[in-house]
């Protein structure tokens, strides 16, 4: 499978003056709802940052909870508050009960085939993790390959990616526990379910791909770190290695490192005829990538570089790889072509001379993939999916034809299939599985998932918000038909804007969830996300990141305008970078809204890049240790730019203690410094989940928990009236 399909899955010195054992009690109970919250101790650490000095009080609570007795009883008192509130909440429990009625449906992934063989995953309903399931045809009955719900009683372990030899006989599939980025490999021989002896471990950020031979296949990893520091290690130093089947990780056979460019990361894609096996590099989040490739057939295996040849020597624009055709080798590029175009090149020719293959379009091209002779290009279209095919000279074919205005995802598949498998949904149409013929070219329906919703009871409309600067900004909207707009209704806003990342109109448990409770849900499209390509992006980066958080304000501005809702009545979320989003939104704008719900955000802005993944992010938000790009991270950092004496929203923080992706430490200081600054009677709370991650292999159990939490703390804040579930 090509890197271009795999990537969508897939980011000063300091003066110690003194350490202090200064306690406060950061707020008075009779100030905040009676809410006790408990002691965090202070400690005198400031930064000179650039002539400047910026106190961080709060140091001490950046370390690891399981390395910290004293991080470890502050994350036990803050959740003993947090779930004492919860568990007054009279809405609480029905709220839990209906959300897991909702979810108890059959779920299904994309079917795809490998070595004559297809293969799904599915959710019987309430299974804490999908299960692989492998069928010789689409008719015969499925059997269970590999079901994750066997390897842990609380469901915290999980299947995380897989690769199947293109002989048939092996997978190689990764196992991720308690939601780390890590991964470890293991290698079954499908035909009779056994496992290899072999474990591969200290991987992450990559891919697996097999020889056609099925002998072994490319991988890369990072060193074994510290066994204390593995849960912070800074991922350098990653290595392209050979892992030959039947034999131990010890024994794999080196093939690409750069121990003078620590920071690189490596992709490894063998083409489909086995010929060639190109190399990506990467270095950031952003999607500017080195191609290398080798002959895999040429015996240069000794020479320096493993023989490889330079074909894309800088980061400066995308070249995605998506497939070979003997020597043709066909990329993604942003080359002269911010919304992007497919090329190809002969590496057989001693020139290199690149043919475009799709033109640049007016929607954004999202991916493409080689099927049956065809290329099917997923454009973004005023962010909505559409699928267009190509022959391989670029001659327009056909138009795979979607059931509405929504989101489709899937097509992959060999260049001999004479099928494809997609996925269909939209913000109230729930997800369908479709095979493609492209003999006929007609989509069979495959599965339909069977959902308690009519979707005639809903409105969803895309609208458009103008932002401070005069950019349109898209925003979906969706609640019940035939609201009046009086301005009562319980509003809930989501938003994202970073790292080329577009919010699609997909279908929600949680979202239909919220809509029976009465809510009305939005969702923004904020620049630095990918909705319409590279510029759209490139405008909510580093100096101009306001960008993003000013049409966050004119998406909320519109509901209140329009007559959705008031700002006592609007909530506003975002997970991750959008964690970032809720952060700046309440620092910079406290009275607009009613309720906030960051989750697993970056909140420090100034040491993001100083734990595990946070080095990468530095392509979206500059880098703290460079002079113009600190002056804008320290304007708009949450945890900087809390004011003491300022009444913020209702806020419940949600994080997770073994987050190596965003370390919890983000959310951790950003609580305990809100709870100090806060002025008035909203509870700010922080919800910390054990065993748990970045949200990757998350149990649905742990998933139901958390999102019920946060549906009550809203219908608590906003007095909500529960409808009847009966009804």
């Amino acid at each position: 499978m090509s890197f271009c399909i795999r990537k969508r899955y897939f980011a000063n010195l300091t003066i110690l003056i003194g350490v202090g054992l200064l306690f406060i009690q950061d707020c008075p109970a009779e100030d905040n709802n009676m809410i006790n919250y408990p002691d965090t101790k202070r400690v005198e650490v400031v930064d000179r940052l650039h002539g400047r000095d910026v106190p961080d009080p709060f140091r001490w609570l950046e370390t690891d909870v399981r390395e910290s007795e004293e991080v470890a009883a502050w994350v036990e008192a803050q959740n003993k508050v947090t779930f004492q509130y919860l568990e007054q909440i009279e809405s609480r429990e029905p709220i839990r009960e209906r959300l897991t009625e909702l979810w108890n449906y059959e779920k299904f992934g994309t079917p795809f085939k490998a070595g004559g063989r297809y293969y799904f995953r599915k959710n019987n309903g309430l299974q804490n993790q999908y299960v692989l399931y492998v069928q010789d045809s689409l008719d015969e009955k499925p059997e269970v390959l590999i079901d994750p719900n066997e390897w842990s009683k609380d469901g915290t372990v999980a299947l995380a990616g897989t690769a199947f030899s293109d002989d048939g006989r092996y997978v190689a599939y990764g196992v991720q526990e308690a939601g780390s980025d890590w991964r470890t490999y293991r290698i079954m021989n499908i035909a009779d379910r056994s496992l290899l002896d072999e474990e591969l471990k200290w991987i992450k950020f990559t891919g697996i791909s097999w020889k056609p031979d099925g002998s072994g296949f490319y991988y890369s990893r990072y060193p074994q770190p510290d066994e204390e520091a593995a849960f912070q290690d800074l991922n350098l130093n990653q290595k392209v290695f050979f892992h030959k089947v039947g034999t131990p990780q010890s024994d794999d056979v080196l093939i690409y490192e750069r121990p003078d460019e620590p920071t690189w990361g490596f992709y490894s894609d063998v083409t489909e005829d086995g010929r060639y096996l190109i190399l990506t590099i990467f270095e950031g989040t952003d999607h500017g990538y080195r191609v290398y490739y080798k002959d895999l057939n040429s015996g240069d295996e000794a020479a320096p570089d493993f023989g490889f040849r330079r074909l894309i020597d800088s980061f400066d624009l995308e070249y995605s790889f998506v497939a070979a055709r003997e020597s043709t080798f066909y990329f993604i590029t942003t080359k002269d072509a911010p919304r992007k175009r497919l090329i190809s090149v002969d590496v057989s020719k001693p020139e290199v001379d690149w043919t475009e293959i799709v033109p640049e379009a007016a929607s954004v091209l999202e991916s493409v993939d080689l099927v049956a002779g065809q290329f099917i290009c997923e454009y973004l279209e005023n962010v909505r999916s559409k699928v267009l095919l190509y022959q391989v000279d670029g001659t327009p074919s056909d138009e795979i034809k979607l059931d509405g205005l929504g989101t489709a995802a899937g097509f992959g598949g060999r260049q001999s299939d004479d099928e494809t498998f997609y996925s269909f949904s939209s913000m109230i149409t729930p997800p369908s599985i479709y095979r493609y013929d492209f003999d006929t070219g007609e989509s069979e329906l495959l599965n339909r998932s069977d959902i308690d919703i009519e979707p005639t009871d809903y409105v969803s409309r895309q609208v458009f918000c103008e932002s401070e600067d005069g950019t349109r900004v898209p925003m979906f909207v969706v609640h019940r038909r035939g609201i009046e707009l009086d301005g009562s209704h319980p509003t809930l806003l989501y938003g994202y804007g970073g790292f080329e990342i577009s919010l699609m109109p997909r279908f929600s448990i949680t979202r239909l969830m919220w809509l029976e409770l009465g809510g009305v849900y939005a969702m923004a499209n904020l620049r630095g996300g990918g909705e319409f390509g590279e510029p759209w992006h490139r405008a909510g980066t580093k100096g101009q990141k306001q960008n993003v958080f000013d049409d966050f304000f004119a998406c909320a501005e519109w509901l209140i305008d329009e007559g959705y809702t008031t700002p006592e009545r609007l909530a506003i979320q975002g997970r991750s970078n959008g964690g970032l989003l809720v952060g700046a939104a309440i620092t910079q704008r406290p009275e607009l809204f009613g309720a906030a719900l960051p989750a697993v955000g970056v909140l420090d802005m100034l040491r993001f890049h100083r734990f595990t993944a946070g080095r990468y992010w530095v392509d979206d938000y500059g880098s703290p240790d460079d002079p113009e790009d600190f002056k804008a991270l320290l304007a708009y950092s949450p945890y900087h730019n809390l004011k003491e004496g300022t009444r913020y929203p209702a806020t419940l923080i949600t994080t997770a203690d073994t987050d190596d992706r965003v370390v919890p430490g983000h959310s951790f200081k950003f609580a305990a410094r809100l709870q100090a600054t806060h002025a008035g009677d909203a509870p700010v709370l922080i919800r910390i989940e054990t065993k748990a991650g970045h949200g990757a292999g998350k149990p649905t159990s742990k998933i139901i928990e958390e999102t019920a939490d946060e549906l009550a703390f809203l219908v608590d804040q906003f007095k909500m009236r529960l409808p009847s579930f009966e009804d």
